[in-house]
């Protein structure tokens, strides 16, 4: 492999900071196209790729906190008040400036948080659809009519922009997962505060200059779209227990769910909660292994592992076990890891030491609940991966689900077991706490329909002949049990984002009440 400098030089990382407005040290806090002069504790941002120092960020403070509430605040007041189309075209016009922004973007995600490049270009690509799917939605945010009971009555639902929407974001997807919520959140007339994973701080930075231009241009009202880049030390619980925030979307890990769950229910408040997943393929006797072993290489490995719908369990049929466990180990041994932005890597490096450490953890784990290590597992050193984040994607054998394999490893950490009848591989596939994304791979309908009813998959996303990652935005997107229930994205998602009214207007000149109850005096 090159070195660091080499790459650094190939990969233009310098030019791809300058176009998207990064410098040295970048000011934590805006307010749409205005940035605060925030003088928090500095953070700095180091790629997992080779280690280098990307950028630095003056986070966001407690004081830097108030002053943006105050503006979304004060832009919720006028931006509900515009017509739900208009606001449509707003978020087009983002996602046009997207479009231009996308191989830069895209390379941002890709350097720092380690993902390779196809799927950093894949997860602005994300951004992009779903601006359009928010430009349709603006002109059908529809309520429903019903008969009244009482004669010359009329009854009907109807929504209305909820308020300042505070989104969380995680590491694993830097800009696409505040665009899932950000763009329903700004046609359904809500304005949104965004506090970013501490460690990819810039992609959400340049998302920010990127949107700020349309901003400007449309002479948005400063507030609506909002940044606090800030860690919890300043932008914690206190933005959890902040009753001018109505609903707090938070995706991350299921003790930091909890948490989230906790504080913002103790005040009534509402919480969108996408949390952990430990997502499985059953693999039937009828299935077609090649595509299956496609499916499970992108599942398992891509994006280093670090997917809440990563496939995490193989729950495979006895009688073709051997064959495709041969099939996978083959596979395994030709995938490239290396920097995520080499067009021939298909494995970049995890986000962090701290969760190559946690990697390990697992794996010593496995061999101590008598699980049994059959490939990787191993840390690389040498030239190409002096960072110290990369690892040998592992495959795992175990008998059942073992303690840690009923705990999500964001990792390459792949665990596979035998069944012979199909009652025994649902069991398997739902006996663990998390219900996020789930497959069964077979050519026979009488298992793939029971795999889909109501005594199949548990989990919030449940597929047939494909994988359990790379959902579409289309579809409603989250999962059950602690995965925490909610659902961002597509389908009626966007009820999240809003109050429901019901109304009933009388026409007539008498006063009858429900229930024909009588009142007189």
């Amino acid at each position: 492999m090159k070195n660091g400098a080499v790459l650094e030089k190939a990969f233009n990382i310098q030019s791809v900071l300058k176009t998207l407005g990064i410098k040295q040290v970048n000011n934590g806090a805006s307010t749409g196209a205005v940035w605060l002069e925030t003088k928090g504790e500095r953070i700095d941002s180091y790629s997992p790729a080779d280690g280098a120092l990307i950028g630095s960020i003056a986070q966001a403070t407690t004081e830097d906190y108030e002053a943006v509430i105050k503006k979304a605040e004060e832009a919720f007041i006028t931006w509900r008040m515009m017509p739900a189309p208009k606001r449509g075209e707003i978020v087009r016009q983002i996602g046009d400036r997207l479009r231009e922004y996308k191989e830069p973007l895209g390379k941002l995600v890709s350097y720092e948080m380690g993902k390779i490049y196809q799927e950093g270009l894949g997860e602005v690509q994300e951004m992009i659809d779903i601006c359009d799917f928010a430009v349709g939605l603006s002109r059908q945010l529809h309520g429903f009519t019903m008969h009244s009971e009482r004669p010359r009555h009329r009854m009907y639902e109807q929504y209305h922009p909820l308020g300042i929407v505070g989104v969380i974001s995680a590491f694993n997807f830097p800009v696409a997962v505040w665009s899932w919520n950000a763009m329903l959140a700004m046609v359904c007339g809500d304005v949104v505060v965004w506090k970013p994973s501490s460690k990819v701080m810039l992609c959400a930075i340049a998302v920010q200059n990127i949107v700020a231009e349309v901003l400007k241009e449309n002479k948005v009202p400063e507030g609506v779209l909002n940044l606090l880049a800030g860690g919890s030390k300043y932008i914690g619980d206190n933005f959890l227990a902040d009753k001018r925030v109505p609903l707090i979307s938070a995706t991350g890990s299921t003790r930091v769910g909890k948490r989230v769950g906790s504080i913002v229910g103790e005040r009534l408040g509402r919480s969108l909660l996408e949390l952990g997943g430990n997502n499985a393929i059953i693999i039937t006797e009828h299935a077609d292994l090649e595509m299956a072993l496609r499916a499970v290489l992108f599942g398992a490995v891509g994006t280093a592992g670090q997917r809440c719908t990563s496939t995490r369990r193989l729950i495979i049929h006895e009688s073709v076990y051997e064959s495709f466990k041969n099939k996978l180990l083959a596979a395994y041994k030709h995938i490239r890891i290396g920097h995520p932005l080499d067009e021939k890597t298909l494995v970049g490096p995890l986000i962090d030491k701290s969760a190559v450490n946690d990697y390990l953890k697992a794996i010593e784990r496995v061999k101590k609940e008598d699980g049994k290590i059959i490939y990787g597992g191993d840390v690389l050193s040498g030239e190409g991966y002096e960072s110290g984040c990369y690892v040998m994607p592992c495959i795992a054998e175990v008998n059942k689900n073992l303690d840690i394999v009923c705990e999500e490893t964001f990792a390459p950490l792949l665990y596979m077991m035998t069944y012979k009848t199909m009652d025994e591989a649902i069991e398997l596939h739902n006996g663990v706490p998390q219900g996020l994304s789930s497959a069964i791979f077979s050519r026979n309908i009488l298992e793939t329909e029971r795999f889909l009813s109501h005594e199949g998959s548990d989990c919030g996303i449940a597929n047939v002949n494909i994988g359990t990652s790379g959902a579409e935005i289309g579809g409603a997107f989250g999962g059950e049990k602690e995965t925490g229930g909610g659902r961002e994205s597509g389908s009626d998602s966007w009820k999240i984002y809003m109050r429901r009214q019901t109304n009933t207007i009388n026409y007539s000149t008498e006063l009858p009440l429900a229930q024909g109850i009588q009142f007189g005096f």
